[in-house]
């Protein structure tokens, strides 16, 4: 992710540990934090939710009653009004600077958007949308991704409806958010009931992938009819049944290439795939290399 060059222009280093750049917008303020040497146990902590972004280097991540992790670039965090972080920079330099994009947001905003949701895509189960309020550590998607590079643009823009595209920027970050969590939510399996009819399906998509699973087929699992099932899925998920299948035979033939002895229509046929091409292309898509060369570097990494 890239920091917009007026970034540098109106930014000015006090302190080598956290060094903080702010913009402020009517419903959200954006802190970027640098930090150009190693250090340990940097403690941090914010009034208003906050969406954090690792932007270049490393962190490792600390939280009363959960384990650490390791922080890194292509990765956010969504943490609660005053909650505590402690950080390590186990990498900074003067060289290689670590920095962090961390977004406060209004949180009668955040409210406004949850009751949106709630009057217009409720969720099947009768629960309400609601914004986090845990720590929710996850990989950046290509579409949320794209939101915060282009908010990270228009915090830095002198332009006199900034506040105006932001507002609408925002709105659809929090919805993916929530989204991409219940995808979360409802994909540990091994914690949740199975009297949900989303907990079920996906549970059943994950034991089924070398099978056909057409949308009729699951909405017959879940006793709905198809463009019900279909809409459900996507409003609570954020993501069609059909993509959602494709990621997990992705995921399943990652875990299957490790295996340097397994030939690659062996694999396509275990996840499901009807067709090496498509495959392939799939593949390719998600994972920038295509099977064959994904596993070749794999192979050459163990050796």
């Amino acid at each position: 992710m890239r920091i917009p060059q007026k970034f540098y222009e109106n930014r000015t280093l006090e302190t080598l540990v956290e060094n903080q750049t702010s913009y402020t917008l009517n419903n959200a303020e954006m802190h970027v934090f640098e930090t150009h040497q190693q250090a340990e146990k940097v403690a941090l902590q914010f009034k208003q939710p906050i969406l954090a972004s690792m932007l270049t280097g490393k962190k490792i991540m600390y939280f009363e009653h959960t384990k650490s992790f390791d922080f890194l670039p292509g990765e956010s965090l969504i943490l609660p009004g005053n909650e505590t972080m402690c950080i390590d920079f186990p990498e900074a330099s003067l060289q290689k600077p670590t920095r962090c994009l961390a977004m406060a947001i209004n949180e009668d905003k955040i409210k406004k958007i949850a009751a949106l949701l709630n009057e217009n895509m409720p969720k099947i189960d009768g629960n309400e949308w609601r914004f986090i309020d845990f720590n929710f550590h996850f990989t950046n998607d290509v579409a949320i991704h794209g939101i915060i590079q282009r908010l990270l643009f228009l915090f830095t823009e002198n332009h006199p409806s900034k506040d105006i595209f932001a507002d609408f920027m925002l709105k659809e970050l929090i919805i993916r958010i929530l989204q991409k969590e219940n995808r979360e939510h409802f994909s540990s399996v091994q914690s949740q009931p199975d009297d949900h009819r989303l907990t079920y399906v996906i549970k059943y998509i994950k034991e089924n992938l070398d099978q056909p699973l057409s949308i009729q087929h699951l909405s017959d699992q879940v006793h709905m009819s198809e463009s019900n099932f279909y809409r459900v899925f996507k409003n609570e998920l954020g993501v069609s049944p059909t993509d959602f299948i494709n990621d997990e035979r992705i995921k399943l033939a990652t875990r299957l290439l490790h295996d340097p002895h397994k030939k690659i229509k062996e694999v396509y046929l275990e996840c499901g795939f009807n067709s090496m091409s498509y495959f392939t292309r799939l593949f390719k898509r998600k994972k920038k290399a295509s099977p064959s060369e994904f596993q070749r570097k794999l192979t050459q990494k163990k050796y």
